[in-house]
């Protein structure tokens, strides 16, 4: 969409969208202003930014990535950064129908007016989202039409890490932590303006892919075989890295954000204060790309944590801290904390959360400590696989006891409902690994109504189809068939509804089989699969994640029109000598470690945590030049044995 209302680059269109906004659903959400926003005057800034979530407000605005980068470019005096979220369909209708861009949250400015316009990409499914952003931004969807007068579109998140699919669209993808990438890509951008754009749009992208750590797909060719597989991708242009490496955070401490969080006027899915108590994790869960991704573990000190809450609560006026991190409960101060926090809390209505927990971290001391004011809030465990042998399969490391003796402590503390998290289609799973989540559910009621001696236990039960994803052990691995889903999904619903005496206390939530065929398909694709991204965007199709807008259909068919075989890229799966589509793309795991890992997943052979054990050999840490940061000596404090890894960093 090229809009057809032009004001100055960096004028506001507020005027222009306020005598029809109420005509829109929730037009809130489109206002700003909101506490601790920021619109910087334009002028005064050499470098502009705007930070986009594709999707709603309501799902964006609360993102903790998104609101680390906005302060940390705003604080400088040379930088201004603005948000902007996916407007809705009849917001998008709106603006096409008057001729107008899409628009900055905070100062109502066109986004085509900015200089970079940096992209979350946390979820696939918003792949169309992109898309349609950019056009109603009115900058050319792809990275070689663009001129020297459009934003850098840049790209950074968890998806970041494969973003093939995508690549046509982007001119800039940052792999890991953003804080020091967004700040080094503003310089090199600043010094190109100021010196008048010498090289034009490629001679900034140069200076980028420079450094070895920003990947320009448009600097990059792939070769394919005549049997559709990849040859190679290499680079097509001088001083350009044959392989990208991922940006890495160390001394959290220093790096305490957010401060000032923006507090929403528009409701959104969370509303607290979320303290990010570490980053990255080395549990080894071989599913999971946030994980491996995130390598190595650095921790915050209890005391940073503890400022950084009082500050957030003070600039904020929430009443709930959330202990954000994969998997709150493993750091190594974590009683510290807690017992802190309920400490400085206890008889307020403020509420204390760890919103990720592992089944054999939690205990009874904790349950108390997080619920010593009353407030109990949610509570879910991620057992992930119904048998012993399926989680030494994906290296969970939980047994049934661990799972049982966690619920316990629940209950005991005051819980009366918990939720379980389980995938299905994992590699090498059968029928029974799936029908005994039944029997695991069962034990957890009947655990629940010993110990509180009430029958009003419940247990919700979320099974969520298994994707394979880049960067992790089965990113070789076949993706299970609708079918197959389908059949154990049916499995599972009819040994609940045999289970006379504790059935009616579980319910079951589940996700769809094609629809994770799409994602699984977004997720391990080559940049063939951009083509069917744009047609299916062409066709009116967005907000993918979003169920009232899923249509499966029109995806499958532009794939098929244009002849991208969908099995090719889920079912099938991978040799170890396939060249994989983000192979030149380094986020520090050794592809020998991670095949390695693969052929233990197939043996039901479970790995070490090398905050614990011995050092796994992953290869993060001396390809990224970075130790494990632990707030604690190792083995202090956190009721385990020390490690015998050599390079630790101790914090605090």
């Amino acid at each position: 969409m090229t809009p057809s209302v032009q004001r100055p680059r960096g004028a506001s269109y507020y005027d222009a969208i306020e005598p029809w906004l109420l005509d829109v659903a929730q037009p809130v959400q489109y206002v700003g202003g909101e506490p601790n926003a920021v619109a910087k005057d334009w002028e005064a800034a050499d470098v502009h930014w705007v930070l986009s979530y594709p999707d709603t407000y309501a799902i964006g605005q609360p993102n903790q990535g998104l609101a680390i980068l906005y302060e940390v470019l705003n604080e400088q005096p040379w930088i201004a950064a603005e948000r902007a979220f996916s407007v809705q369909t009849d917001m998008a209708a709106a603006l096409r129908s008057h001729g107008l861009p899409q628009l900055t949250l905070d100062g109502h400015r066109a986004i085509r007016d900015f200089d970079v316009l940096g992209i979350s990409l946390a979820s696939e499914l918003t792949y169309t989202n992109v898309l349609e952003l950019l056009d109603l931004a009115g900058i050319p969807l792809h990275a070689a039409d663009r001129g020297v007068g459009d934003p850098i579109v840049v790209a950074g998140g968890h998806c970041a890490c494969n973003p093939e699919p995508m690549a046509a669209f982007l001119d800039v993808v940052v792999m890991g932590d953003g804080e020091q990438a967004v700040l080094q890509l503003s310089r090199i951008v600043r010094d190109w303006l100021l010196a008048g754009g010498p090289g034009g749009r490629d001679g900034v992208l140069q200076a980028l892919a420079a450094t070895g750590r920003f990947y320009i797909p448009r600097f990059y060719d792939v070769v394919y075989c005549d049997d559709g597989a990849i040859v190679s991708v290499v680079p097509n242009r001088p001083g350009v890295p044959k392989r990208v490496v991922k940006h890495v955070l160390t001394d959290l401490d220093q790096w305490a954000y957010p401060k000032r969080l923006v507090v929403p006027i528009a409701e959104t899915v969370h509303e607290r204060y979320s303290v990010e108590i570490f980053r990255g994790c080395t549990r080894g869960c071989r599913f999971c790309q946030a994980g491996m991704i995130t390598r190595p573990v650095r921790e915050r000190s209890a005391g940073t944590i503890e400022e950084m809450a009082v500050a957030g609560l003070a600039a904020t006026g929430y009443d709930e801290i959330s202990l954000l991190s994969l998997s709150s409960a493993d750091h190594s101060q974590i009683r510290q904390i807690a017992t802190a926090m309920a400490d400085r809390y206890q008889g307020s209505a403020t509420s204390l959360s760890l919103p990720s927990t592992r089944v054999d971290a939690f205990n009874l001391e904790l349950a108390q400590e997080l619920s010593r004011n009353g407030r109990r809030t949610g509570l879910t465990f991620a057992p992930e696989g119904g048998t012993a042998r399926l989680r030494d399969v994906i290296n969970k490391n939980v047994s049934e006891d661990d799972l049982i003796g966690t619920v316990a402590a629940a209950f005991e503390a005051g819980w009366r409902s918990v939720k379980l998290y389980f995938m299905c289609g994992l590699p090498t799973e059968t029928d029974d690994d799936v029908v005994a989540i039944a029997a695991l559910a069962h034990r957890v009621i009947a655990t629940g109504r010993t110990i509180t001696g009430h029958r009003d236990i419940a247990c919700t039960i979320s099974l969520g189809p298994f994707v394979p994803k880049a960067d992790t052990p089965f990113q070789w691995a076949a993706q299970a068939d609708t079918e197959t889903i389908a059949r154990r999904i049916g499995l599972l619903k009819q040994a609940l509804r045999d289970d006379r005496q504790c059935g009616r206390a579980i319910s079951l939530r589940y996700g769809d089989g094609r629809a994770a065929r799409l994602e699984g398909l977004l997720s391990r694709g080559d940049r063939r699969v951009g083509a069917v991204i744009e047609d299916v965007w062409r066709a009116g199709q967005v907000f993918d994640g979003w169920r009232e807008h899923e249509n499966l259909d029109v995806w499958w068919q532009a794939a098929g029109e244009l002849g991208v075989d969908i099995d090719w890229y889920t079912t099938r799966e991978r040799r170890r000598t396939d060249v994989l589509p983000w192979d030149h793309l380094d986020v520090g795991l050794a592809r020998g470690w991670l095949w390695r890992e693969y052929q233990q997943a197939l043996r039901a052979v479970a790995s070490a945590d090398c905050r614990w054990d011995e050092c796994e050999l992953c290869g993060v840490c001396p390809l990224c030049d970075v130790n494990l940061e632990l707030a604690a000596r190792p083995g202090y404090d956190a009721g385990r044995p020390p490690t015998r890894r050599g390079a630790v960093t101790v914090n605090g």
